[in-house]
């Protein structure tokens, strides 16, 4: 009742944000046997590199978890996984610096990040309560207005997630150019720092297609219901 021609493309995104997952965590695993040249570990280098930039009231506190690692910007902090925290590897600092990348984008107001903190509230009421209007829009074809609500509200979840990319993306390339202007990495250790930020952002890009070619298939369904 529901199979739309989309669904084969939302098929492939699936099996592609599942292979990113996969990605990620073996990427993560890998360089995690690589220590870094300069014996830093995650907390050190992200505590460095927040003072180099001003931020000596960020804390760096540990999170229980792995890959749990985020910048709280309504809090100020910055929390490493455990695995993160205490390593000495090539992924520990390259995942330590990238949250720091963020609170750097924090301090300086980037433009897409403080948009994205402008559209939390509305996103996370929104991402609730559209999964409900868009199934009862499916549902019951005479109510197809419901789905028509429900497009709109899972349409701001699809921009949050859409903003997020560039958000990531430049707290990764912040990431890369302080840690080798601070010593953090040599040049000889950028592939490794590459591959674990770029894993990393595979997973949002998939997340992000998925929700998209769910998007679009919710409109193709609304508008050929009013044709």
């Amino acid at each position: 009742m529901f199979f739309h021609p989309l669904d084969y493309l939302i098929i492939v995104a699936f099996i592609l944000s599942l292979w990113a997952q996969f990605r990620v965590k073996g990427t993560f695993n890998k360089w995690t046997r690589v220590h870094a040249s300069s014996g830093l570990t995650g907390a050190e280098a992200a505590r460095r590199m927040l003072d180099a930039n001003g931020l000596y009231d960020v804390p760096v506190e540990p999170v229980e978890g792995s890959l749990t690692d985020h910048y709280d910007p309504s809090h100020r902090v910055v929390r490493l996984s455990e695995p993160v925290y205490y390593e000495t590897s090539i992924s520990a600092i390259s995942v330590a610096c990238h949250e720091v990348g963020h609170a750097i984008q924090h301090k300086l107001s980037y433009p897409m990040l403080s948009f994205r903190h402008f559209m939390f509230p509305a996103v996370n009421f929104a991402s609730g309560i559209a999964p409900f209007l868009i199934m009862a829009g499916l549902f019951f074809q005479q109510f197809n207005f419901l789905l028509g609500i429900g497009i709109i509200f899972f349409s701001a979840a699809v921009a949050f997630q859409l903003v997020t990319l560039p958000v990531e993306f430049n707290a990764s390339n912040r990431a890369k150019e302080l840690m080798i202007s601070q010593g953090f990495i040599r040049n000889d250790e950028k592939k490794g720092v590459a591959k674990v930020l770029n894993a990393a952002a595979l997973t949002y890009v998939a997340a992000a297609l998925i929700s998209l070619l769910q998007l679009l298939k919710y409109i193709m369904i609304f508008n050929n219901r009013r044709d």
